[in-house]
């Protein structure tokens, strides 16, 4: 079993709602001889299950992670754009069956072609297959955006498998070209973590963040829960918990 595989199967615990089932064991565990903190535990989790389980507070979460985009066209301009994988689309039978990019990558490589448009600046595709799959997630994205977008890519960064080794290697990559001053395209949420490892690399980053957290309206159907602001929630604890590892990792040394 690889350490990538180990590795996401204990934070699947720490996340809700993993967490909370964990709390509401707990609680079930104790039931019978301590009926009153039994009872309160399980309150607990079914209480905050419900709670992140709703699009306000999964959208509350996320905003405190985003930043607004800097300005394109700021002095001095980058050199390039590099923008990190999302997640890939396994053996699509709509698309025959090779591997492509999932809907948040999607997301992505829509903005780092807009972006590439706008600013002439070219462009790095970061992402490996940690899960072993024989196509990497760059060289899925380059197909995209090459052949749909109609954008060209001029780097395939494709041996990491996590946030912190797609900043390292990129940064091998792109500093043999001269390169290390790039925008960086991932989403809103992500670009506080992403943006940490990659000026620790040593780039200067310029955030070019996408996919912002908003809404039309509140509805009473924003205090209902729902299966995808759970997996919001989720992100928001996700992306919190690899700071805060990475400023342990920091202190460590």
């Amino acid at each position: 079993m690889s350490s990538w595989v180990i590795t996401n199967a204990i934070t699947a615990w720490l996340l809700p709602p993993g967490c909370l089932l964990l709390l509401a064991a707990w609680g079930l565990l104790r039931l019978r001889k301590h009926p009153r903190s039994g009872k309160a535990l399980v309150t607990l989790a079914l209480l905050n299950l419900w709670i992140l389980s709703t699009p306000w507070a999964a959208r509350t979460l996320l905003r405190r992670l985003e930043a607004l985009p800097a300005d394109p066209m700021k002095a001095p301009p980058p050199q390039g754009i590099v923008v990190l994988g999302g997640g890939k689309y396994h053996a699509p039978p709509e698309y025959g069956g090779s591997d492509t990019v999932a809907g948040a990558t999607l997301v992505r490589l829509r903005y780092a072609a807009y972006l590439h448009r706008l600013t002439g600046k070219p462009l790095l595709v970061s992402g490996g297959s940690p899960e072993g799959s024989l196509i990497s997630e760059a060289q899925a994205m380059k197909a995209v955006l090459e052949n749909e977008f109609k954008t060209p890519v001029r780097w395939t960064e494709d041996a990491s498998a996590t946030t912190l080794e797609n900043a390292r290697v990129s940064f091998s990559l792109l500093k043999t070209q001269g390169i290390t001053r790039v925008y960086l395209v991932t989403h809103a949420w992500h670009m506080p973590r992403a943006q940490r490892v990659f000026s620790e690399a040593g780039f200067s980053v310029v955030p070019a963040p996408t996919a912002y957290a908003t809404h039309f309206k509140f509805t009473i159907l924003d205090a209902l829960p729902q299966a995808n602001a759970l997996h919001q929630s989720s992100v928001f604890f996700h992306e919190v918990i690899g700071l805060v590892w990475y400023r342990i990792k920091s202190a460590l040394g």
